[in-house]
């Protein structure tokens, strides 16, 4: 035995009373106890327990040892029930990158039915935009993210395609005219457009996208979310350009159109991103098997 078993031995004895009690608490022998007791008594030069009339008692020296074992085996007993407890997945926590568009239209019937499932794990959304996001999983600030193509991968990330995406521009009854038409791209350039503002995946891709065609919009409005774009496109504010997801309800009971083009605007995915390098805890993991699922 090593030393760290012997100090287990004396823990047992000592707050037990008993030689006998402790072996079978830690079910062995009472004479292997006995020459635990005896070996750490040896190697500390002192006598740590004397007999008693129903055991065994603390001598002095064994009173001041056990004051210190005691606090250190009883928090290596809670770490080992903690870890336990963790992996059993009644505890835990799982840090997620999301943007606000992957997190409404794919994460969260998942995040639903995993908190169904374990509900004393805590679950910690980081909401950026995905070149925030990717930094954060490089970083190990998160577990897993989950983002919309295309991006850079820069670090060995590893990604998987989850669910396709369509960008669209949308509009109310104030470009009725277009409605129903095939437009060039570049009639763009002529509209009040409503873009997202600042550096996400979304802006990135239709900004390249048009650039290609010789397309360069110069925005009427820079909004923080797809949300607002929608709202501004119902007040008859400009041309909205949004994942298609975000203008469903409207599309759908007329009070806004989507424009159609003679080039196709090709469809993207939302991806689900690990780090290979990053060890992932049981949490993550089952996190992760719902979602690949």
């Amino acid at each position: 035995m090593n030393n760290l078993e012997y100090y287990k031995v004396f823990y047992h004895v000592a707050r037990a009373g008993s030689l006998t009690v402790a072996a079978k608490e830690l079910n062995i022998s009472q004479p292997a106890v006995s020459q635990c007791v005896k070996q750490l008594e040896t190697a500390l030069g002192t006598k740590l327990f004397t007999r008693a009339s129903k055991g065994v008692r603390l001598t002095g020296e064994g009173e001041l040892l056990f004051h210190y074992v005691c606090k250190g085996y009883e928090q290596i007993a809670l770490g080992e029930q903690r870890l336990q407890q963790m992996l059993n997945l009644e505890l835990g926590e799982i840090h997620i990158g999301a943007s606000d568009m992957t997190l409404q239209f794919y994460l969260l019937p998942y995040l639903e039915r995993f908190h169904e499932k374990y509900p004393h794990i805590k679950v910690v959304v980081s909401n950026a935009p995905t070149p925030e996001t990717l930094a954060n999983l490089q970083e190990n600030k998160i577990d897993f993210g989950v983002v919309s193509t295309p991006f850079e991968n820069k670090g060995g990330l590893k990604a998987v395609n989850v669910r396709e995406i369509e960008d669209v521009f949308v509009a109310g009854r104030r470009f009725i005219q277009y409605k129903n038409r095939m437009l060039d791209l570049q009639e763009l350039e002529k509209m009040p457009i409503i873009y997202l503002e600042g550096i996400t995946s979304t802006r990135n891709y239709m900004d390249a996208f048009l650039l290609k065609s010789g397309v360069k919009i110069q925005p009427e409005f820079e909004l923080a979310t797809s949300d607002m774009i929608v709202q501004f496109a119902l007040r008859n504010l400009g041309v909205g350009c949004v994942v298609r997801d975000f203008a469903k309800e409207y599309l759908e009971d007329g009070r806004l159109f989507e424009l159609r083009f003679n080039v196709i605007i090709p469809k993207r995915h939302f991806s689900l991103v690990t780090n290979p390098k990053n060890p992932l805890s049981a949490a993550a993991r089952n996190m992760l098997a719902l979602l690949y699922e």
